[in-house]
């Protein structure tokens, strides 16, 4: 069996290598050519999973190491007896972390201050939680699961609006540019809007010329991001899409791969030890301000974005 797996999941490679040929790539590196003779993917959102990469390949698993998969063309997946798994909630304490950082770097965190959560499932049950923690009152809004009040009834009466949705383009529940021109007018005036689930989800064009500050981790088109919406002064805290990115987050996204991996395949439940951490791995900046530094060197380089994020050291 040949398992093909993104180099920046860690963890993985050791566990399988008795039961598989592991080859370890950049994700730029999974090309129709490799694929065709893998039985087994392993990759991130920068895999573009569809006919033009698995087409003539005999693989039958793909794993995501993200909790979305909107980078995976299901239908193509599913047509062709190809298994798919996403990781929902593997990173959903890295991100509320993130939430946490940004309300308190810009004084949001406190009482008297109301924070509308968009998308309450693992990651917005933990934002909940923790605001209500420091005092803030909690708005929320999601139709799929029958919860909280209007989307327009919320952004009226929000400070902050914080998005933690999965990315939708059509259906019932769309979320592609679901902060549009209509919805920041809606808005209180100042209120703060927060995009650390998926970009699309904020109508990047329709925020910069709205009179919002924001917070922006998830871009459209990355990591080509859009540099006016960086510079802009009504940009408070920007980072390049890490806001999920911890050491255990990465730990808990390689074990569920690997578990539904062990379960398609018939393998015995292999478990990944929670002191195997790569010895190049060096804890990243916790210290306080560190949203502010992430922001800074962004600014300085955003044509960097990719890079910043491969170098970006976990949390």
């Amino acid at each position: 069996m040949t398992v093909l797996i993104d180099k920046y999941i860690p963890f993985l490679g050791d566990v399988l290598a008795p039961y598989a040929d592991v080859i370890r790539l950049a994700p730029e590196e999974f090309t129709p050519e490799l694929v065709r003779d893998a039985d087994a993917l392993f990759v991130r959102t920068r895999t573009r999973c569809d006919e033009h990469l698995l087409g003539g390949s005999r693989v039958r698993f793909i794993a995501t190491a993200t909790i979305g998969f909107d980078h995976i063309d299901t239908v193509y997946c599913r047509a062709h007896d190809i298994y798919y798994v996403s990781c929902p909630g593997c990173n959903a304490q890295a991100v509320c972390d993130y939430i946490k950082e940004a309300l308190r770097t810009l004084d949001y965190l406190h009482s008297g201050v109301t924070l509308g959560i968009v998308g309450v499932g693992h990651v917005g049950q933990l934002v909940s939680k923790m605001a209500v923690s420091h005092g803030m009152d909690i708005l929320l809004n999601d139709p799929p699961l029958g919860i909280g009040i209007g989307l327009d009834e919320l952004a009226c009466r929000s400070d902050v609006i914080t998005f933690h949705t999965p990315l939708t383009m059509s259906g019932a529940y769309r979320t592609y540019h679901l902060c549009d021109d209509v919805l920041l007018r809606r808005m209180r005036a100042g209120a703060l809007v927060i995009n650390a689930a998926r970009g699309g989800i904020v109508d990047e064009t329709a925020l910069l010329y709205s009179s919002h500050p924001y917070v922006i981790d998830c871009w459209e088109n990355e990591p080509n991001i859009n540099t006016s919406l960086l510079s802009s002064p009504s940009c408070q805290l920007a980072s390049y899409h890490i806001a999920g990115y911890s050491m255990q987050g990465k730990l808990k996204a390689s074990q569920m791969c690997l578990d539904a991996f062990c379960t398609y395949f018939c393998l015995p439940i292999l478990k990944i030890q929670n002191n195997v951490v790569p010895l190049s791995a060096e804890l990243g900046d916790t210290a306080s301000g560190w949203l502010t530094r992430i922001t800074s060197a962004l600014r300085y380089a955003p044509q960097d974005f990719e890079l910043l994020r491969k170098q970006y050291k976990l949390r």
